[in-house]
């Protein structure tokens, strides 16, 4: 509702304006009246007003006076209509130099002023609307801004702009806030993590409220990660009158309450200034790939999960490169003594779990190196994280020599399959089993154990080649092949969703329309009368 003052000294005629029309069904609402125009000026200093409807001839302030004391003072934008019985061009004249919108004469119609209000909501929701687009694209220009400064690819005009336009605090911290699709990868399709991803920053912009330039979509890029990246700010937390960790957790049970899907927060040390986020960043990013390796959590706090508190570091490099080396040999009983030895090692020194935790993060950041080595062309922290996933079950601790022991393992296999460069064959294998076996209930994860080759790298194999998941190519297919069966044949749809591999006729529906754009009935129509 457009909110309306009307003045006018004149009771009879502000009575007589009230009734005149139904203004809520214009979409407009009496916000107040004033008999002059020092009374609306003190109204609309302490009130939000849209459009103000005044006499001019009026005792202490006059129409035209308050008008220019509005637009001088930009007190407020609202717009204004002056309604007098004085057709003198002089004061029509007067009042456009004011930017007044329209000049009405006494009595009133009906019909004219329903035009008037009329006119005047279509430029309010024009003005809206570019109010809007101008957030956007400054919100826009903002995030490309801060995203330079998370990547550490900046000058000072980035950070200049950043610092101007952000509330910031000495001390800041990057948090990556995901989607949590561990074990929810085969069942969700590109499309729907995208479509979550975008719930999930709309979500956290409705709980950031009056910060939300502090929230920014997509940062990494990556095809696999659906994040949102949070700029965390010391006073954020103060001004609700908690510490850090209850705001955190706060957020996060908003967003799982909103959605209703698995969320994680992966927390970044903290930086002295905005400068310095890249640093944050960084360590976020490590969460994210040895996070496989700690108890599962929905907020992993860099400061808990990595860093060493003991005065002393302990590095077993000579154990460590040992294991490394039989993991690369894919030397199974070598990986088992290796895995042994570190282990002995650790309990022989009696170290602390979080000098455990700097062993296993050197074997594991040389892993990746190793792996880019060989293939840099997928994401190896995505993979990395995807196994040590797997390698993982019930009633074994995360780091335990039981779980890393699983874990070298299946990267032992992975390396050799990178040797190997598997993608040849395998894929042209898995291509003939979609076209043949589509209808049945088959997955990644199955056709990897059939031939195998790493999910995880069968998977980013699958995204090279085709350009998208396995998951959305399966969809396809068996769309391209409900289509044919539309136009040749007269099944029934829930029939046609059954043979192509949809026992859901429902979820069949809303795939098919993603894809062709109306449901699989109106297809049939349309091609039957040459519509398509």
């Amino acid at each position: 509702m457009l909110r309306v003052l009307l003045v006018d000294d004149e009771p009879f005629i502000l009575k007589g304006l009230k009734v005149l029309i139904d203004w809520n069904r214009e979409g407009f609402e009496i916000a107040g009246t004033a008999s002059n125009g020092e009374e609306a000026l003190e109204f609309v200093r302490h009130n939000q007003v849209d459009l103000i409807m005044s006499d001019i001839k009026m005792p202490v302030m006059t129409g035209l006076e308050l008008l220019k004391r509005i637009r001088e003072e930009n007190i407020t934008d609202a717009y204004f209509v002056i309604v007098s019985g004085y057709a003198d061009f002089s004061y029509a004249q007067q009042a456009m130099q004011y930017k007044c919108t329209n000049y009405i004469l006494k009595p009133v119609k009906e019909e004219e002023l329903v035009e008037e209000l009329r006119k005047i909501a279509k430029l309010s929701l024009h003005q809206e609307q570019e109010k809007e687009d101008t957030k956007k694209m400054e919100q826009a220009y903002l995030a490309r801004n801060v995203i330079s400064l998370i990547h550490g690819n900046y000058d000072k005009l980035n950070l200049q702009y950043v610092e101007e336009n952000m509330k910031l605090s000495e001390q800041v911290r990057y948090i990556e806030i995901a989607l949590d699709d561990t074990g929810i990868a085969e069942e969700l399709s590109d499309e729907e993590k995208w479509a979550y991803q975008r719930e999930l920053y709309k979500a956290c912009v409705q709980f950031l409220k009056k910060y939300e330039t502090h929230c920014i979509f997509n940062v990494s890029g990556h095809e696999k990660v659906y994040d949102i990246g949070f700029v965390y700010c010391d006073y954020m937390a103060t001004e609700e009158g908690i510490n850090e960790e209850e705001y955190l957790k706060s957020f996060l049970s908003c967003l799982k309450e909103t959605l209703n899907i698995p969320i994680l927060m992966l927390a970044g040390k903290k930086v002295k200034g905005i400068a310095n986020i890249a640093k944050s960043y960084s360590t976020a990013c490590m969460l994210r790939s040895v996070r496989g390796f700690r108890v599962k959590k929905e907020i992993y706090d860099y400061e808990d999960e990595v860093q060493v508190t003991n005065n002393g570091i302990v590095l077993c490099k000579k154990s460590l490169d040992s294991l490394l080396a039989a993991i690369e040999q894919n030397n199974r009983s070598a990986i088992q003594s290796s895995v042994e030895q570190f282990y002995g090692e650790m309990q022989q020194m009696e170290v602390a779990g979080d000098i455990v935790t700097l062993n296993i993060n050197y074997i594991l950041f040389q892993l990746i190196h190793l792996a880019i080595s060989q293939d840099d062309n997928v994401n190896q922290e995505e993979i990395l994280r995807l196994i040590s996933e797997s390698s993982f079950e019930e009633g074994i601790k995360r780091g335990s020599r039981a779980h890393l022991t699983r874990f070298a393992y299946e990267y032992a296999d992975y390396l050799a399959q990178l040797r190997k460069n598997v993608s040849h064959g395998v894929l042209a294998d898995i291509d003939k089993e979609i076209r043949e076996h589509y209808s049945e209930n088959i997955t990644l994860k199955q056709l990897s154990e059939k031939y195998y080759v790493n999910s995880a790298y069968l998977g980013q194999l699958f995204r090279k080649r085709y350009g998208q998941s396995f998951k959305d190519y399966l969809i396809r297919f068996r769309m391209e092949q409900a289509v044919i069966r539309l136009i040749r044949t007269d099944k029934k749809i829930y029939e046609i969703a059954e043979e192509v591999g949809y026992k859901d006729l429902d979820y069949f529906v809303n795939r098919f329309i993603d894809i062709k754009g109306c449901t699989p009935a109106k297809f049939r129509k349309q091609t039957r009368c040459g519509e398509i």
